[in-house]
């Protein structure tokens, strides 16, 4: 029997970026959009009733700083790498964590309202 070829991965369209920069010039890059599929999965309450209020915010805060993030200029050092992003995120200053927290959220209220 005859193996079926794989059809070949239609390229992915980028979605275009907004890029925001904090008064020490620290440059965050955000999607402008996502996948209708992404703003279901975000916009869904935490599985099960274990998770605290508090732990399901957090969650929910790092999963639109993953979905979200592009790259990130901290200190002139390009970070690019999806782990290498949510790793310096979770280590963040509570400065910086404020500072994205607030930018993402202004970036949904402008681009993605439906999960404001």
């Amino acid at each position: 029997m005859a193996k079926r070829r794989k059809q070949p991965r239609r390229p992915r369209e980028k979605s275009p970026t907004v890029t925001y920069t904090d008064p020490e010039g620290n440059v965050l890059e955000l999607r402008e959009r996502l996948s209708p599929a992404t703003i279901a999965k975000l916009g869904e309450p935490p599985p099960g009733r274990a998770a605290s209020l508090e732990d399901a915010w957090a969650r929910r805060e790092e999963a639109l700083f993953e979905r979200l993030t592009v790259s990130w200029v901290i200190s002139d050092l390009p970070l690019e790498d999806q782990k290498m992003l949510i790793g310096r995120y979770r280590m963040a200053h509570p400065d910086e964590r404020a500072w994205v927290r607030r930018t993402i959220a202004k970036h949904l209220e402008r681009h993605i309202p439906e999960l404001s």
